[in-house]
């Protein structure tokens, strides 16, 4: 199974969970793992997803994760397991 790590910040505002959960839910994308946290108004988001049931790219799904990220003013990035486990180990 493919896996990707969806990562969501910005500013806390109404629906920002309801918004993405919709379009990755559209798009056949299973949620296997969520953490959020809100610290004083700023909102953080962290998914474990699986695309696998996408008829998209995962190109394609990360560019319109960007584009819906502009349009409810968060920072949205999706990135391949392997690519995030690479970034971030020390």
């Amino acid at each position: 199974m493919s896996r990707v790590i969806i990562t969501v910040v910005g500013k806390d505002t109404v629906g920002i969970i309801a918004k993405v959960c919709t379009y990755l839910a559209e798009n056949k994308v299973n949620i296997l793992d969520i953490s959020q946290t809100i610290i004083q108004e700023f909102f953080n988001m962290i998914m474990v997803a699986d695309p696998s049931g996408s008829d998209k790219s995962h190109a394609e799904l990360a560019d319109e994760l960007k584009a819906l990220g502009e349009e409810i003013g968060v920072t949205i990035s999706c990135q391949k397991e392997e690519i995030f486990e690479s970034m971030h180990r020390i």
